[in-house]
């Protein structure tokens, strides 16, 4: 990815406030000094059958990048990709129409959008939102001596692939659901409850986003896998194989960068891997203001409020990124 972000020779201006040197979740551009716009665009393939649902994933999922940074959103435009034959236009009706739905719960106006033919059906939106500059948050900007804080059980990726092989009770369908569809909208307050940086957990996986972090932000991080929240049988479901080929990838990229340690399982080690679909935000807090965003986390209704781990000083030649039980 490096490799192919280089080769663009983008024009750099002072407002410019994030690009993509960072990694970061959405490109910011300043306005004035009280207001930022925050742009992003994200689409997926179906993770489940049902087209509203689908819809609400999709949007829930490109909604997260704004609330990353801080922001709230305004505006959506649709992004989907459809086949030229074969789906009913009451199909992508519904879809539409989930994506609207969570629009409509996040404050967000749909204006429009845009289709082409694709050989899968794809959806997802071009978000704009809005943020005060300097309350605005990075992935690049993590403290040492913050905590590290994640709002969403981790496993959506897992329980998706079980799913779709038929294995999945009702129970366990319904959980996955409502982490997919749960809005991360906690995070335009998140700078005023002491957050130093924040991302959201999607394709990468857990390692992949907390390395970023780190990487960006020049530090070390400590991840006490003991302490994730979890879908029910999440690591049982990645220990018999259920999973995509994102984890491969995503193990591969993490390679040599960060620590496991030999307690930990492949299963864990899996899920830690395992590609999220709208999943929560890492945060990376005060040390003293962490309890209050916890506690905040908890009254606004987020599925978890779990204190995963800390940030400290990054030492020469030491990973980046520690695992441990």
């Amino acid at each position: 990815m490096t490799e192919i972000l280089s080769a663009i020779k983008a024009t750099v201006v002072n407002d410019l406030l994030v690009g993509f040197d960072t990694a970061d979740d959405a490109g910011v551009y300043r306005l004035d000094e009280a207001r930022a716009v925050v742009s992003t665009a994200d689409f997926i393939t179906p993770v489940v059958d049902d087209p509203f649902t689908f819809g609400q994933v999709a949007a829930a999922n490109s909604l997260s990048d704004i609330y990353a940074m801080g922001a709230a959103p305004l505006m959506a435009l649709n992004l989907m990709g459809y086949p030229p034959a074969g789906l009913p236009n009451s199909v992508l009706g519904e879809i539409l129409a989930g994506g609207a739905d969570i629009c409509g719960l996040a404050g967000c106006a749909v204006a429009g959008g845009h289709t082409v033919r694709d050989e899968e059906v794809k959806f997802g939106l071009s978000v704009t939102g809005l943020v005060d500059p300097r309350k605005l948050l990075r992935n690049s900007t993590a403290q040492p001596g913050d905590r590290l804080v994640l709002t969403k059980p981790l496993g959506t990726g897992a329980l998706v692939a079980a799913m779709k092989k038929g294995l999945l009770d009702e129970n366990h369908t319904r959980a996955l659901i409502t982490c997919m569809t749960t809005l991360n909208d906690i995070g335009s307050r998140l700078y005023d409850l002491g957050a130093n940086a924040c991302t959201d957990v999607t394709g990468f996986g857990l390692t992949g986003h907390a390395l970023e972090m780190a990487e960006g932000s020049g530090v070390a991080l400590t991840i006490r896998c003991g302490e994730l929240p979890l879908l029910p049988d999440a690591v049982e479901l990645c220990g018999q194989g259920f999973t995509c080929g994102g984890t491969v990838s995503n193990s591969r990229f993490t390679a040599g960068k960060l620590h496991y340690d030999q307690a930990l399982g492949e299963d864990m080690i899996g899920l830690l891997n395992d590609p999220q679909t709208s999943g929560g935000l890492l945060v990376s807090v005060a040390p003293d203001r962490c309890d209050e965003l916890a506690g905040a986390l908890r009254e606004s209704g987020a599925l978890a409020a779990a204190v995963i781990g800390e940030v400290a000083v990054h030492e020469p030649s030491a990973p980046f990124l520690a695992l441990l039980p």
